[in-house]
């Protein structure tokens, strides 16, 4: 009998890959040792020093490194976290800062500059609203512990003013004690959370912007990639589409249980209304995978990607990924 090839699968516990994790899934020609962990953490030890076979991927930690033609992991068209980041600006309430133009001139917190949340903010904010980059002062520092610098080393040009905070301080305490005028963040600071009057977001009614958003880009931002170890891709060429058709078997199954009203698969009410709303809006694929339905996704990503500096050439989006998955074969 013929082994499977034993191989590590990092990646967050969602509906789209617990299929994966409970067996009902698997990757042809593959045995998986999976390890459910937050994306950060994922993240860190991925660029860090390459611990996993198969894992989630920050999309623009990836971008970075096609372009210096370093990259560990080839990605898969696989789109494990999608998020509009309208929802991810958060403003002293006291800075007079009620529109985006207010936002000019202030010292913004982030957890790292190169974080594909902050990518996706600082171009919605460029195209459209007119704020370059360079019109905000940067503070860089973990979210809720001090201390944290960019994952992987970035420079950038001389009019990006982008300092550390103290190694004692967080963002979160910052922007509560006034240090800083707010913060871009995929994750949203305790101050927050604790309900502070001296804390908000710009975008109080941010769904509603967020869908007129869509409807005017047809962006729907991708987050994460997945990531094949490059090694292990190259000496087996047909596991990328193995793992590419895993991963797509189990979005189908987590979007079908989303569908069942006689028995809700999320602890929400209105699951499946909720599911109807999005599909009149997004159309039935509303978390595609693959290439071509996100081309224009992937194309304003590297744009900006360029555009902010983080990468010194455009990255044709193609270059992401493995060439054997930008087509798969239909039935």
């Amino acid at each position: 009998m013929t082994s499977k090839l034993a191989l590590s699968l990092a990646c967050a516990n969602y509906d789209r890959t617990r299929a994966l994790f409970d067996g009902r899934v698997q990757f042809e020609g593959c045995e998986i040792t999976p390890i459910i962990l937050d994306p950060e953490e994922t993240f860190h030890r991925v660029f860090k020093s390459q611990e996993f076979d198969i894992c989630e991927m920050s999309l623009s930690s990836h971008t970075l490194n096609i372009a210096r033609e370093n990259a560990n992991y080839v990605a898969i068209p696989v789109f494990l976290s999608r998020a509009f980041r309208h929802s991810g600006i958060y403003i002293r309430t006291d800075r007079g800062i009620e529109k985006p133009a207010d936002l000019i001139g202030k010292k913004i917190g982030i957890p790292e500059y190169q974080i594909t949340a902050n990518v996706w903010i600082r171009g919605l904010l460029s195209h459209e609203y007119g704020i370059n980059p360079s019109q905000i002062l940067w503070r860089r520092g973990g979210l809720e512990e001090p201390g944290r610098q960019e994952r992987t080393p970035i420079e950038l040009s001389k009019d990006i003013d982008i300092q550390q905070l103290p190694s004692d301080l967080s963002l979160s305490d910052a922007l509560l004690a006034g240090q800083i005028d707010g913060i871009f963040s995929a994750k949203a600071p305790s101050c927050f959370l604790n309900e502070s009057p001296l804390v908000a977001r710009l975008f109080k009614d941010f769904k509603s912007v967020e869908k007129n958003y869509y409807l005017k880009t047809k962006l729907f931002p991708i987050m994460h990639v997945v990531g094949v170890r490059k090694s292990l891709a190259e000496k087996h060429p047909w596991l990328c589409t193995s793992v590419f058709k895993g991963f797509l078997d189990a979005k189908k199954i987590a979007v079908n249980e989303l569908s069942q009203i006689g028995h809700f698969s999320v602890t929400l009410p209105w699951a499946v209304a909720e599911l109807q709303e999005t599909i009149s809006l997004f159309g039935t694929d509303f978390w595609s995978y693959g290439f071509e339905p996100n081309r224009n996704v992937l194309e304003t990503f590297t744009n900006y990607h360029h555009q902010q500096g983080l990468s010194h050439r455009v990255v044709n989006s193609k270059e992401l990924f493995a060439a054997s998955t930008l087509e798969i074969a239909k039935n």
